[in-house]
């Protein structure tokens, strides 16, 4: 497994298309097709759409990075990852994501995703995140992204601030910061059952235990218990659900997101 990775950029990525569209060469296609037909039985949300494969990645100087990708089929990142076909089949692909800070300027936005997602379902994780599908902006992804997961609209643009290898999911994302109004409350849908926002000293702590907890303010749009604990179903949130690794590598970009957010204000 290739190690976590972290690269602060200091303007946006440039995205160098290649020709043509990438097939794994060293895996049995048949092999990939049944493994991809057992998990549509099993998950009807799966859908073969195209992916932006990671070819390569370099600095390009002055806080930028090149990233060479090339057009893929879903199913071939899919098959990765132990399913009802079979234990994971590693293709080679390194799909191209983004992920987004949430700041409503005191607080950041994190969630707790459904069991109904392909990678860390009942994790928590920073919102939104997603795919950059071909001939997309990854800066105009990550804002759709926001508003199709937890149904906010961003503030302003997404400006991206790092890029990073997350080595659990197979994929390379671009880290994009985003504000919203401080009196905007988060939608819950399928991919996520609890939204929290935490603030600064709430954000230390998480990094140290691991864990959520009762850390945070709880607040958004959906079923609201009488515990105060907002869950798509009513139930009680999980709170001792566990910090998505990818999570992990996000932490100190946003306590430093935040530190800024609020020395603006």
């Amino acid at each position: 497994m290739m190690e976590p990775r972290s690269i602060q950029l200091r303007r946006p990525p440039v995205l160098v298309r290649m020709e043509g569209r990438f097939v794994p060469p060293a895996v049995a296609l048949d092999e990939v097709d049944a493994r991809w037909t057992a998990l549509c039985a099993a998950n009807p949300r799966a859908y073969d759409g195209a992916l932006l494969h990671v070819l390569g990645t370099s600095r390009n100087g002055h806080g930028g990075v090149q990233l060479h990708v090339q057009e893929c089929s879903y199913r071939f990142y899919a098959v990765q990852q132990d399913g009802p076909g079979g234990p994971a089949l590693d293709c080679g692909v390194r799909p191209l994501g983004v992920k987004g800070i949430v700041t409503d300027g005191e607080r950041v936005l994190v969630g707790r995703r459904s069991r109904a997602v392909a990678f860390y379902p009942g994790a928590w994780e920073f919102v939104p995140g997603g795919s950059v599908e071909p001939g997309a902006l990854p800066a105009e992804e990550v804002v759709r992204e926001l508003r199709e997961e937890a149904g906010l609209a961003a503030v302003g643009p997404a400006i991206a601030v790092a890029l990073l290898f997350d080595p659990h999911a197979f994929s390379w994302e671009i880290v994009h910061r985003l504000r919203i109004d401080a009196a905007a409350l988060p939608e819950i849908g399928w991919e996520y059952d609890e939204f929290r926002l935490l603030g600064r000293e709430a954000l230390g702590a998480l990094g140290e235990r691991g864990e959520i907890g009762e850390l945070g303010e709880r607040g958004g749009r959906g079923g609201l218990d009488g515990a105060g604990r907002l869950d798509g179903s009513g139930a009680p949130a999980a709170s001792s659900a566990p910090l998505a690794p990818v999570a992990r590598q996000m932490l100190p970009i946003a306590a430093r997101l935040l530190a800024g957010a609020q020395a603006r204000e």
